[in-house]
C-alpha cells in the first residue's frame, strides 16, 4: 500500500495567464467521473471513469484510501468498463465530475481540478514525504490552503452532491 501525501489549495482563478506565458506547462487534461462506493471512519472505496480530453481514451479505476489529513494510505488499480458499470449501477449515485489539468510549475507537478457541478476549483500537489509537504511554500496564486478542511475533501463534496 502506497502513501498519498498531498496539499490542496482553493484556487481563486484558473491560471490561464501562467499557461499562456509558459510558466505552467500542461501535460494532460482529463474529465473524471468519481463515485464513492463506501465511506466510513477515514476509509473510502471509490471508482473513477477517466476520459483523456486530448486522445479520447477512457480508463476506469478502483481505489481504496485509509486515513485522514494530508497523508493517507492508498491502493489504486485499473478495472474493466464492465466492473465499473456494475459498481455504478449498484450504488445508483450521482458521480462527482471534474476536469483535471495536470501541469508542471517550477519543476513541481500540480493537478488543477475544476468541478463541473459546483463552483469550486482546487490545485493539489503530491509529495514524497511529510517533511517535504510541511516545508512547501505555496505561491500566492495557489490561494488558501484547505488541505485539512473536511468540507473541501472530494468525499464530502460528493456526499453533498447526493443530497441535491
Amino acid at each position: 500500500m502506497s502513501m498519498e501525501i498531498e496539499l490542496k489549495f482553493l484556487l481563486p482563478e484558473y491560471p490561464e495567464q501562467l499557461i499562456e506565458g509558459g510558466e505552467l506547462k500542461v501535460i494532460t487534461r482529463h474529465s473524471i467521473d468519481q463515485t464513492y462506493l463506501a465511506i466510513e471512519d477515514g476509509q473510502e472505496l471509490r471508482v473513477r471513469k477517466i476520459t483523456d480530453l486530448d486522445s479520447g481514451e477512457v480508463t476506469f479505476t478502483h481505489t481504496f484510501k485509509d486515513g485522514k489529513g494530508i497523508s493517507r494510505k492508498e491502493i489504486e488499480y485499473d478495472i474493466s468498463e464492465g466492473l465499473y458499470n456494475q459498481m455504478i449501477d449498484a450504488v445508483k449515485a450521482i458521480p462527482l465530475v471534474k476536469t483535471r489539468t495536470t501541469a508542471v510549475w517550477n519543476g513541481i507537478t500540480v493537478e488543477i481540478d475544476v468541478y463541473t457541478q459546483l463552483q469550486l476549483t482546487v490545485i493539489e500537489v503530491e509529495f514524497d514525504s511529510l517533511e517535504e509537504a510541511e516545508s512547501f511554500n505555496a505561491p500566492e496564486w495557489f490561494g488558501e490552503d484547505v488541505s485539512t478542511e473536511k468540507k473541501y475533501s472530494n468525499k464530502t463534496v460528493w456526499k453533498e452532491l447526493q443530497k441535491k
